[in-house]
């Protein structure tokens, strides 16, 4: 097998002071945190589209990326070397897991029946690949958002036959997922939302979808895949508005479908401040109501006001979405994977490293300073401060639903006016930069 990224070794932890660029300097896999050690906490996947099948286009240009495994007029030969490649590159980078769509993997042919074949010879590659290295599968997906079939969407498609070409894909994808020991399946929504409501039969399309996600679950039992579900929010671009465009929609949606008990959501940083929400907001709002499950690791760029898919950088970012997370109990099936992409200028095979060394390390930080933030009860300990109220016998009985709007009214002419508190923003802040 020829090698694909030669000159680079297997990138090694070396502490807060190297100076190796191709090291880490806070993630050590084996340093334990809270018990568990940080590979474990952390989960790292390297997602299979932007690392691998990016190549720096935009929408002014093609291409700026020259990859070895692309050196081939067969796209099976393409596919295979990249599959090469990518454990390559897992391997020197020491992540445990995977992501991919299946188009990422395998090319679709000219009919369905070739183009699961591809898929199939592709897989089989795939898991002696895993076999050998020990990486695993952490999600699968399907791509239903690339082909000009799918331009009005895939599940939300106005056509029963575009619906159903989306349902085999899918069923065949799940199948490639459990083949691969997948820990679990993204329905990842690229176009199912509307560019304009004067051609959308909202109602119409959101009961369809319902209608697709109930299959996928009745396919799931009936193949006795195991794996977590997911879907992943995001609010618009390429549509005008997505369904699943923030968390609290789809989780309205679950609801009103009879689906909470068998997806979770995936929530990806850039995704949640194009809703209009903090990263930190989506992943509180999940742990709330029990449906956090995976996380894409990226950011977005604040001046601009599409999906840029960059590296995490932020500290506040990592540090309060480990801190949600460490609350919320840890990752059970998902994990932190970097659906992100090198910037366009950035076209040396090392600059993949860089990336990923620089995503791991800020995660790797943040999951040490959010630890100490636990241990210490930092924020914790006021939190608790500012709701002793609703600890004491009258606090209960409100939320125990055993007070009537007459009785309440009883109480406040008996107490007068109520006391008030500071919220104390910035003694808090100044706390959280403390630790950072």
């Amino acid at each position: 097998m020829p090698e694909y990224f030669p000159g680079i070794k297997k990138i090694k932890y070396e502490g807060p002071n190297a100076k190796n660029p191709l090291a880490f300097k806070h993630y050590n896999p084996k340093a334990k945190v809270l018990g568990k050690t940080m590979a474990d906490h952390l989960r790292f996947s390297v997602c299979y589209w932007h690392t691998f099948k990016g190549l720096g286009n935009d929408p002014f240009g093609p291409g700026t990326m020259i990859r070895r495994y692309n050196a081939s007029s067969d796209p099976m030969k393409v596919a295979e070397m990249t599959l090469e490649a990518a454990f390559e590159f897992y391997t020197k980078l020491g992540v445990n897991f995977w992501c991919f769509h299946d188009r990422d993997i395998a090319p679709e042919g000219d009919t369905l029946v070739e183009t699961n074949k591809q898929l199939d010879h592709i897989v089989k590659l795939a898991k002696k690949l895993q076999r050998n290295t020990g990486i695993k599968t952490l999600w699968g997906t399907a791509n239903l958002f690339s082909n000009r079939r799918y331009m009005a969407g895939a599940a939300t498609n106005p056509s029963p036959e575009v619906f159903a070409y989306a349902a085999a894909q899918v069923k065949k994808a799940m199948e490639a997922t459990k083949e691969l020991g997948g820990a679990g399946y993204v329905f990842w929504g690229g176009r199912e939302g509307y560019d304009t409501l004067l051609n959308t039969d909202m109602g119409r399309e959101l009961d369809h979808l319902a209608t697709f996600l109930h299959m996928a679950v009745d396919y799931k039992k009936q193949i006795g895949f195991r794996g977590q579900f997911y879907i992943e929010p995001k609010p618009k671009e390429p549509t005008k508005h997505q369904y699943d465009s923030d968390a609290a929609a789809c989780y309205a949606f679950l609801q009103k479908y009879d689906l909470v008990d068998h997806l979770k959501l995936n929530i990806e940083a850039n995704h949640a401040t194009l809703a209009g929400h903090t990263f930190h907001h989506e992943l509180e709002f999940c742990a709330a109501n029990g449906i956090l499950g995976s996380i894409d690791a990226n950011r977005g760029d604040m001046m601009l006001g599409w999906d840029t898919d960059q590296f995490p950088t932020d500290l506040y970012d990592t540090t309060l979405g480990m801190y949600t997370l460490l609350k919320a109990g840890g990752f059970k099936t998902g994990g932190l994977n970097f659906d992100a992409k090198v910037r366009r200028q950035s076209i040396d095979p090392a600059d993949l490293f860089h990336a990923h060394i620089g995503g791991m390390d800020a995660f790797a930080r943040g999951l040490k300073i959010a630890a100490k933030l636990h241990k210490d009860k930092a924020l914790a300990k006021f939190v608790t401060q500012r709701y002793k109220g609703w600890d004491t016998p009258f606090g209960k009985k409100i939320e125990k639903g055993r007070m009537t709007l007459a009785q309440l009214e009883k109480h406040v002419l008996k107490t007068g006016e109520p006391k008030i508190q500071s919220g104390q923003q910035e003694m808090l802040e100044n706390i959280l930069n403390q630790y950072i």
